[in-house]
Order: C-alpha cells, then sequence, then structure tokens
C-alpha cells in the first residue's frame, strides 16, 4: 500500500472513531468507563486501517 493511502486511511479511521467514540459518550452508558472507552478506539482505529488495507 502507498504511503498516501496509508495516510487517508489513518485519518479516516482516526475520524470515524473519534465520531464513534463521541456517540457512546453522550449516551452515558454507566458500563463504559474510561478505560474500555481507551480500549473501544482503539480497536476501532485497528479495524479501520486493517480494512482500508485489504481492499483489492
Amino acid at each position: 500500500m502507498c504511503m498516501q493511502c496509508v495516510t487517508g486511511a489513518t485519518v479516516a479511521a482516526s475520524a470515524t472513531a473519534t465520531g464513534l467514540t463521541a456517540w457512546l459518550h453522550t449516551r452515558g452508558f454507566t458500563w463504559l468507563t474510561a478505560r474500555r472507552m481507551k480500549v473501544v478506539t482503539a480497536c476501532l482505529i485497528t479495524f479501520g486501517v486493517l480494512a482500508a488495507g485489504l481492499q483489492v
């Protein structure tokens, strides 16, 4: 994958993770602690970059 594609995938994954994290935070789930929120964000970014890299 070229560097531009990696950069684009990373930016898109980060924006998606930020939006979903903000959405989850506004819902006020009591089980969603700060530590769990960090894990969710890391997973979203990881899956986003992997999915962008697997496109044919």
